[in-house]
């Protein structure tokens, strides 16, 4: 039985009502609802004896008792945040803020459509032609998620449709340099002036690290003596866009580089030229966790540094196909494949998982290969 009473407002008298609706599976405790803001007692009764009716059939489902896409989403994070690094973590809300949450934040998730899903996808696809498929695979998560607490029955996302590319692809310059676009791009750095900056490229094209691995080199990680370059950090971005250092992309990603004596020489004079810059900056960079590359005050480099040097570089000398800084990295595999090294070897230097991996990245294929390909082709029927 509902109780009815009055109460007064700025606009005169409301009437309400307070409903026992049964007790707390968890607690045993009571459970009540209120509603508010009715003009004449009648309506609140008669209103009370519709959400009577509702909590006898148990389909009593309040407001209180949904739950928006949003607040699903954060219970689902702080689960996920333990389970990957923080600059995997701090790219996934990117994802979440800019994308998924505009189409889905505000809504109750058990009210979420197939076709809602699919509108949603079909929109991403046109702005974009590879992270909508991430996209879709966070928002099925969290959609999962809600099933496991009970929020919902089934997945929407089960029968949308993944929109897909067809017809021509337009042609794209591969991200990568013969051996002779690359030596004429150092070719156009300054030794004398900006050794720092030759030092920085000559250890990308000679290494194929990462730029997050080369910005976090320390000289403790460089042997002379021994030729070796050794990666185990990384320099990223975390929460807030702060810059943090942490592990390594993968466990593989851990390794020691073997490195040629030209580019040993080049490490050498720039740890002495390093040394003697920073001290006249009043900075002593005799220490073993020294960065091997640094900013005008000892610090890290920006993650963008690499990236506009190149750019400067590459305009101011009208260089083309241009790359990425990533692109160095697929120079020195398709470097190291054309010079015959086993694909394990290239595969243990990068640090990819497997040799599936590298094969992967490495899905382009040089015109000088291609016309050595033809070439064994021609002389193995001949023969």
């Amino acid at each position: 039985m509902a109780y009815l009473g009055k109460y007064e407002t700025k606009n005169g008298t409301k009437w309400q009502f307070r409903l026992y609706v049964g007790n707390d599976p968890q607690t045993g405790k009571k459970k009540y609802i209120t509603r508010r803001g009715f003009e004449t007692k009648k309506e609140a009764n008669h209103a009370s004896i519709k959400y009577a009716s509702l909590a006898d059939q148990n389909k009593l489902n309040t407001k209180k008792d949904k739950h928006r896409f949003k607040d699903v989403y954060l219970d689902w994070y702080e689960i996920y945040k333990n389970t990957v690094r923080e600059s995997t973590w701090n790219r996934t809300d990117g994802m979440f803020q800019n994308h998924i949450l505009p189409a889905f934040g505000e809504k109750w998730i058990d009210t979420i459509t197939t076709r809602d899903v699919q509108t949603a996808v079909n929109k991403w696809f046109t702005s974009t032609t590879a992270n909508y498929k991430r996209w879709f695979n966070y928002t099925s998560s969290v959609m999962e998620y809600a099933i496991k607490q009970e929020y919902m029955v089934k997945n929407p996302c089960k029968n949308v449709i993944l929109p897909h590319n067809t017809g021509q692809y337009e042609e794209t310059h591969p991200n990568f340099w013969s051996k002779e676009q690359l030596n004429k791009f150092l070719g156009c750095i300054d030794q004398k002036n900006d050794l720092d900056i030759y030092t920085m490229f000559r250890v990308l094209a000679y290494t194929g690290c990462r730029r997050g691995e080369l910005l976090a080199l320390e000289w403790k990680d460089f042997s002379s003596k021994d030729k070796t370059l050794r990666i185990d950090k990384t320099l990223t971005q975390g929460e807030h866009g702060k810059q943090i250092v942490q592990q390594p992309k993968t466990r593989n990603s851990k390794r020691t580089i073997t490195l040629d004596d030209g580019t040993v020489s080049y490490l050498e004079r720039w740890h002495h030229e390093q040394h003697k810059q920073m001290l006249y900056l009043g900075y002593n960079t005799l220490n073993p966790h020294q960065l091997i590359f640094c900013n005008k005050k000892n610090g890290y480099h920006s993650l963008n540094t690499p990236a506009k040097r190149l750019k400067k570089i590459i305009k101011d000398n009208d260089l083309k196909p241009a790359i990425t800084i990533h692109g160095f990295r697929h120079s020195h595999i398709s470097a190291l494949l054309s010079a015959g090294v086993p694909i394990t070897t290239v595969q243990l230097r990068m640090g990819h998982a497997s040799p599936e991996v590298t094969l992967g990245v490495y899905s382009h294929i040089t015109e000088q290969q291609s016309r050595d390909a033809v070439n064994i082709f021609a002389n193995y029927l001949a023969n």
